[in-house]
């Protein structure tokens, strides 16, 4: 791609300024000594960072693969998610051990060195094994493409959600004709809802829990209301900071009101609110992961995109994403294969539906099967709706932005500083960021061409 490889100690050295946790153990790379299984006569090395129930689905849906594709062995390996999976990636590709496919959040492909450390999708294999662009959300295949190249292959998308009880909303008077919540549009709506919601609430339990002191999810819901609002990060090139410091203020103010006006206990910390909501607190903000908890609980529940309170519909969005880990000689049958294989559980992901996730393949939406799911057919518009983090190399799961950002606004949140203050410090943040060379290959955003 006409720029100079990285080796081992060169990712190292450069992800050494960054927060890495964990072993730097090769034992998942394999050695291709092993034998391939009976009567396959190719193999797809696999990475992934599924854990939990969606680490059953997956094994689910490649046990479903293998046995609609006997000639196709799967060596899937499961590797500990976070700063650890993506380090492990970064080094396999730079030693030119890298797996044929791996799992990538979205919002991460442009940091890692797309052409370097990435090889890009073959649009023509793609669509022999049934998938096309046109399949996908315009805004979601957009972000997958740097410098229009293609070097991601959406899996889905996963959203934060309002999470609400309707046996609760229900006495409080909340719940529409269609037994969903009653529509919210503005921030006086909003709080309407949970004044009314509390006084049908038993004592001892919250309103809402929201993770008012997790960097992480208050990072996600400042993404969300602040695209509400129209708010930008930086201009098109990637070269100045655009962010509004006033309309940060706004969304960092609507967040800090729901401890100032008793609806969040500061107290409960962490999953706390999701224990609260199975035992009868009327809402909760989490992510779509909290499906399968919800459903075991056995709750009579429902689930929408965060409240639209600043007029316009979004919810924060991250997607799990399929990549090309590089490979110096990239190509024949195992290169065929991955792309079957990425291919497959793209079609086929009604399984991974039912563990809260939003399929990327969107002719699954519209399918008898998913709009049978509940609540996920009552989110499914946050597809068309998606507020995510601005695409620049710090930015995604995990990574420096919201390790940077995140705190300020928890700071905000919990009232150890004005969210006036707050929104200046996270502009200037965001000044220092965009100076920093991204550490894979050396580059600013402005110099990377990441922002297209």
């Amino acid at each position: 791609m006409g720029r100079p490889g990285l080796n081992r100690r060169q990712i190292l050295a450069g992800l050494s300024g960054l927060t890495v946790a964990g072993s730097f153990g090769f034992a998942a790379l394999g050695t291709g000594a092993d034998a391939l299984a009976s009567g396959a006569d190719t193999r797809v090395r696999y990475w992934n960072l599924f854990s939990g129930g969606d680490g059953y689905n997956m094994i689910a849906m490649l046990d479903a693969f293998r046995a609609a594709n006997p000639g196709i062995d799967v060596k899937d390996s499961t590797l500990q998610w976070g700063s650890p999976f993506y380090t492990k990636l970064a080094m396999a590709a730079a030693g030119n051990r890298a797996p044929d496919l791996g799992v990538m959040h979205l919002g991460r492909v442009t940091g890692f060195s797309p052409g370097r450390l990435l090889d890009p999708w073959d649009a023509g294999l793609l669509a022999k094994y049934g998938v096309r662009e046109a399949d996908f959300n315009p805004e979601l295949w957009k972000r997958a493409v740097i410098d229009g190249t293609l070097y991601a292959l959406p899996l889905d998308i996963h959203v934060q959600l309002c999470f609400y009880r309707k046996d609760v909303l229900k006495k409080a008077g909340l719940l529409g004709d269609d037994g969903r919540i009653v529509p919210v549009t503005s921030v006086d709506e909003w709080f309407d809802v949970l004044k009314e919601a509390k006084k049908a609430t038993e004592k001892g339990l919250q309103t809402i829990g929201m993770w008012s002191s997790d960097q992480n999810f208050q990072w996600w819901f400042f993404v969300a209301f602040y695209t509400q609002l129209g708010g930008t990060w930086f201009d098109e090139a990637g070269a100045e900071v655009t962010f509004d410091t006033d309309k940060a203020t706004q969304v960092l103010e609507f967040l800090r009101r729901h401890i100032t006006d008793g609806y969040v206990d500061p107290g409960f910390a962490g999953g706390a609110g999701a224990e609260q909501f199975v035992n009868g607190g009327p809402f909760v903000w989490e992510g779509n992961w909290s499906v399968p908890v919800f459903d075991s609980a056995k709750l009579d529940y429902g689930a929408t995109p965060l409240p639209p309170v600043f007029g316009k519909p979004a919810t924060h969005a991250e997607s799990h994403a399929f990549v090309l880990p590089h490979q110096s000689d990239r190509g024949g049958a195992a290169n065929e294969a991955a792309h079957q294989l990425a291919a497959y559980i793209v079609r086929h992901a009604q399984q991974w539906a039912g563990g809260g996730h939003i399929p990327a393949y969107t002719p699954t939406l519209s399918t008898d099967a998913y709009k049978k799911l509940n609540p996920q057919s009552e989110y499914v518009s946050a597809m068309d709706h998606q507020a995510t983090e601005p695409k620049v190399w710090f930015a995604g799961s995990t990574g420096i932005l919201a390790q940077r950002v995140g705190p300020v606004v928890v700071f905000s949140t919990m009232g150890s500083a004005k969210p006036d203050a707050a929104a200046r410090r996270m502009r200037s943040t965001l000044t220092e960021l965009l100076a920093m060379k991204n550490p894979m290959d050396g580059r600013t955003a402005a110099q990377g061409g990441a922002v297209a």
